[in-house]
């Protein structure tokens, strides 16, 4: 293996910044988290319901940021810098518009989507309030979303740090502002990340208009083909992302059966699993926006060299990440509960998230490699049928009384079927990467 490379810099460039732009993003929501759970247990039950629905609301809108990423990263390698600005004003177009649906359809149905997700009482008023207040942020967010991908699409992620950093800064004065100074509870926590989240959006757009040259906005417009290709590229993600969110389902839910303490071990074990998982994120954005370049520029050798350095760097941090949790493994688990039943169903199904570390960080690689390219059909068609699959061992996991290990080699399978899949459109004659 080779110590150092020449696309190294450029990787890191993208790299470092677009780490510390995915940990920004969680950091609003536990800054929420923190003020709130203040309040009482009912407002922060409330916030959590609340959060769910918003994570479902808006899911099938990645394409926003991904497929952006894509479209302006080639349209840049080939030095079309016209299609680029016009992948833009597609993407912000759509964003506003998806936006302002989302808003109306929260607002209109807070109440009946809060009570299925079986929230009831003080709860549910919480919840239903704190929902009708962020649902007017909901254009500003996917703004932002698409603007994201932009500035990826032209090797930018120190831009979008600033923002994210700007925006979870500003959440975090506005907060005990309204929730305790202005005695707004709830209302106060939902009110302080809509004015975080707009006034993200208009920097963005400030910025975009700024630079409108070198990003090729001058007379650009949305055109019809540009808004199937979004479509089509949104219709891919979302079987994507749908299939996996599907399977993480199935799992939690086959956890609770095995009991309420695996449920709860499954719980920590998940959310360290998707931590670790941003560490990785961040060379895929790299991948991304690279690949996606030398896509554009007809620069095949350079796609291949930079996603196989992409795979090796991804397969150190995934290694580093697994010693990480080896070394850390007498005492992480008490680090979440003191429930020596949880803690027994967590050391159980713990080693098993210490071994996917390395396949998940090749898998995460290889994904925005992939996306990179444009390749989102074959995504899709890759994960419904690697998620069929874990489907199938998940299914097993109570009639034979697998327990919460069981559960986890359902993931663990899933990885490994993702891993293959994307290994044989890597190697094959045909593959993207070797047409790029």
């Amino acid at each position: 293996m080779r110590l150092r490379s020449r696309h190294d810099r450029a990787v890191a460039a993208l790299a470092i910044p677009a780490l510390g732009s995915l940990v920004a993003d969680p950091l609003l929501g536990l800054v929420d988290t923190a003020f709130v759970g203040r309040l009482g247990s009912e407002s922060l039950a409330g916030l959590g319901i609340a959060a769910a629905l918003f994570s479902v609301a808006f899911f099938v809108f990645n394409f926003l940021e991904y497929g952006t990423t894509s479209e302006v990263a080639r349209s840049v390698g080939a030095g079309d810098r016209a299609a680029a600005g016009r992948a833009t004003i597609t993407a912000g177009v759509l964003a506003v518009l998806a936006g302002i649906a989302v808003a109306a359809l929260l607002l209109l149905l807070a109440g009946p989507t809060v009570g299925a997700l079986g929230a009831s009482g003080l709860v549910k008023a919480e919840a239903v309030t704190y929902v009708m207040i962020r649902a007017l942020a909901a254009p500003a967010v996917l703004m932002v979303r698409a603007a994201h991908g932009v500035y990826r699409g032209h090797q930018d992620t120190r831009t979008p740090l600033a923002v994210a950093l700007g925006i979870s800064g500003l959440n975090l004065v506005l907060d005990p502002l309204f929730i305790f100074g202005a005695g707004m509870g709830v209302a106060g926590a939902a009110w302080a990340t809509v004015i975080a989240q707009w006034l993200g959006a208009i920097v963005f757009v400030g910025l975009l208009r700024k630079g409108k040259t070198a990003y090729g906005l001058d007379g650009a417009k949305p055109v019809v083909a540009e808004v199937r290709a979004f479509l089509r590229i949104g219709r891919a993600l979302a079987i994507r992302t749908g299939s996996l969110l599907a399977v993480f389902t199935v799992a939690t839910a086959v956890a609770a059966r095995v009991s309420e303490d695996a449920v709860a071990a499954h719980q920590i074990l998940s959310q360290l699993f998707i931590f670790l998982a941003l560490t990785v994120d961040a060379l895929a954005i790299a991948a991304q926006a690279l690949v996606g370049k030398y896509r554009g520029s007809r620069d095949g050798a350079a796609a291949l060299e930079v996603s196989d350095r992409l795979l090796v760097l991804g397969a150190v941090v995934g290694l580093i990440l697994a010693g990480g949790l080896w070394l850390l493994a007498p005492v992480i688990g008490s680090w979440f509960t003191a429930d020596p039943g949880v803690l027994v169903e967590f050391d159980q199904a713990f080693w098993l998230v210490v071994m996917i570390q390395p396949l998940g960080a090749l898998v995460f690689v290889w994904d925005g490699v992939f996306i990179g390219l444009g390749d989102f059909t074959f995504l899709a068609g890759a994960m419904a049928a690697s998620g069929l699959i874990s489907g199938a061992v998940l299914i097993l996991v109570i009639p034979l009384d697998w327990g919460l290990s069981g559960v986890w080699w359902g993931i663990v399978v899933l990885l490994w079927a993702r891993l293959v899949t994307l290994a044989w459109r890597r190697l094959a004659a045909h593959s993207p990467l070797r047409l790029a």
